[in-house]
């Protein structure tokens, strides 16, 4: 077990009044409310072939074991009698919009993290409400009423919290978590609960000694970014309740990927080189249509049990060309193991865009410096 040691918490801002609106399967619910012969049974939304995975499921098809990114093959096993719905991705985005109408009568801090969620700032709200409990409550009776869906909501002071408040209650919650409760709250929350926080990250830190935010509360500064890296101060501030990322109206776009689900299930080094090359002339397409530069580059592999890595490279100058980013690729992928399990999806995204980088400076012309390490989803 690690010991780690106890720290001084820095201030915490519990003015602000966050929302974080939580749509409830929606692409299931939306298929089930347009088709009322679906309503009350297990459906998924995907595709029933082979190789097909699972986009949505309802919740009737959650009490089977049913998720989200499980194949279908496995999907029908938990539960024979689910039924595969064609997905309808603009009428989703059409849905998603008629949301944010709703969204905008109480404010325009709005900032969309998908299709079916995104943060509200009403701080200040057109409506004067003054608690923003109401407001959440307002939005989920209009989405009931106007759009025949349900949606979640967690209030906070952050967006961490009114995050985690959101998930807590599911289906149709409402959560609000007081500046008051944040501590008690938190030191109860199991640290895989946290924001950020995937299989991998869950795990090291079960060897560290962290199970909860009490334990993680007792970690030094010091100690978490010595583990983790940049992220040690995030998960230092999170366990004392401190998240001041403001809601931002308009999200710069911060990454370009795309992604292959293979015919059939690879093994074969060169077999996996000739899709790698297919992957990165999309994502160069893609780069040049958005104009976007980056300077990591992202391998995402999923293997034929469903388990998933990415591995990264960060470069001192922005990627945009395939003979740049396809040698970064097959060296990513060579620095894969997959003997034990062949690959069905290989994906590539670029991020890291330079003006984000504190204290950018020209680019050199020497040799490129690599700075490889591993990244949870």
């Amino acid at each position: 077990m690690f010991f780690c040691r106890k720290a001084i918490s820095p201030p915490m801002n519990t003015e602000r009044k966050i929302i974080h609106i939580d749509m409830d399967a929606f692409y299931a619910s939306v298929e089930q409310r347009d088709h009322p012969e679906l309503k009350g049974k297990p459906i998924a939304v995907g595709h029933a072939e082979k190789r097909g995975v699972v986009a949505a499921a309802s919740y009737e098809a959650r009490k089977f074991g049913v998720r989200s990114a499980m194949s279908s093959q496995k999907a029908k096993k938990l539960c024979p009698q689910l039924i595969f719905v064609e997905g309808r991705m603009e009428v989703y985005k059409s849905v998603s919009a008629q949301i944010h109408e709703i969204f905008h009568e109480y404010t325009d801090l709005i900032e969309p993290i998908s299709l079916d969620e995104a943060f509200l700032d009403v701080t200040h709200n057109k409506k004067g409400i003054p608690l923003a409990v109401d407001i959440a409550r307002e939005i989920k009776q209009r989405i009931r009423q106007d759009l025949h869906l349900i949606a979640s909501a967690g209030v906070s002071y952050n967006k961490f919290l009114a995050k985690i408040a959101s998930d807590y209650r599911k289906p149709d919650g409402l959560c609000t978590i007081h500046p008051d409760q944040a501590e008690e709250f938190i030191r109860h929350l199991p640290i895989e609960a946290f924001w950020g926080v995937g299989p991998i990250t869950a795990k090291k830190m079960h060897t560290l000694g962290i199970y909860n935010g009490d334990t993680l509360r007792q970690c030094s500064l010091e100690m978490l970014q010595r583990q983790f890296g940049k992220n040690g101060l995030i998960y230092f501030n999170f366990a004392r309740g401190i998240d001041d990322r403001p809601v931002e109206a308009v999200r710069i776009r911060k990454s370009i990927g795309c992604e292959h689900t293979l015919e059939k299930d690879l093994s074969a080094e060169m077999a996996l080189i000739i899709e790698l090359y297919h992957v990165a002339r999309e994502l160069i397409e893609r780069l040049k249509a958005k104009d976007f530069k980056g300077n990591t580059l992202t391998l995402k592999v999923k293997f034929d049990d469903f388990s998933q890595i990415t591995r990264s490279v960060s470069v001192k100058h922005p990627l945009q060309r395939l003979e740049e980013i396809l040698p970064l690729a097959k060296r990513l992928l060579k620095g894969v193991d997959h003997s034990q399990h062949a690959i069905r999806l290989l994906g590539l995204s670029v991020s890291n865009p330079p003006e984000e980088k504190e204290g950018d400076t020209a680019h050199t012309s020497g040799p490129i410096q690599l700075e490889l390490e591993f990244k949870e989803e």
